[in-house]
């Protein structure tokens, strides 16, 4: 199997290094980056979601992708597709999902990367529909998702919180091959 690294004019999305498992783990730290998940993660959980990317990539040949500019060579976070838990109430489904580090914000780089991600799952992978998800709150992430063409669908209880956190509540965005070839820039 060929394993995917897409590449657009300012960043590589490549498979993980060793070197990036100190400033991930900063990332997954930091409490700007995680204010919509539920904790943030210490070094040997940032760790574990580096290795659980690195066995999705090489069990599928695309993943969750470390992300980096061309020009510094600089990891910035990941971006990429996945294939969801079993557990999630709209599985089976491939979702698109990021999180880049506080000094990549605002530079448009979540959504040039999550393009050419769903390019990959589109065109060369062949799906017929992508979703991605958040916390209602979360309006920069759903940005990102409305500007690729998402729409909204349902909410929905994620079942790996507990009842009653104050997370739990979801709200899921599919985009189709369809409306993706209808939203694609000319």
């Amino acid at each position: 199997m060929q394993l995917i690294e897409p590449k657009t004019q300012r960043l590589q999305l490549r498979q993980w290094r060793e070197s990036d498992r100190e400033p991930f783990a900063a990332m997954n730290a930091d409490p700007r980056v995680m204010e919509f998940f539920p904790a943030l993660l210490s070094r040997t959980e940032s760790d574990a979601g580096i290795d659980r990317q690195i066995t999705h990539i090489e069990k599928y040949g695309w993943g969750f992708w470390a992300v980096e500019t061309l020009r510094e060579k600089q990891f910035i976070g990941f971006v990429g597709i996945k294939h969801v838990t079993d557990d999630m109430p709209f599985a089976p489904a491939v979702e698109i999902g990021w999180r880049l580090a506080p000094q990549a914000w605002g530079k448009g780089y979540a959504t040039e990367a999550a393009r050419v991600s769903l390019r990959v799952g589109f065109e060369q992978l062949g799906l017929e529909e992508i979703v991605s998800f958040t916390v209602p709150g979360n309006f920069r992430s759903r940005a990102v998702m409305q500007k690729l063409g998402m729409q909204q669908d349902e909410n929905f209880l994620h079942p790996a919180l507990p009842e009653g956190h104050p997370m739990q509540a979801h709200v899921l965005y599919r985009l189709s091959y369809r409306d993706y070839q209808a939203a694609m820039p000319a």
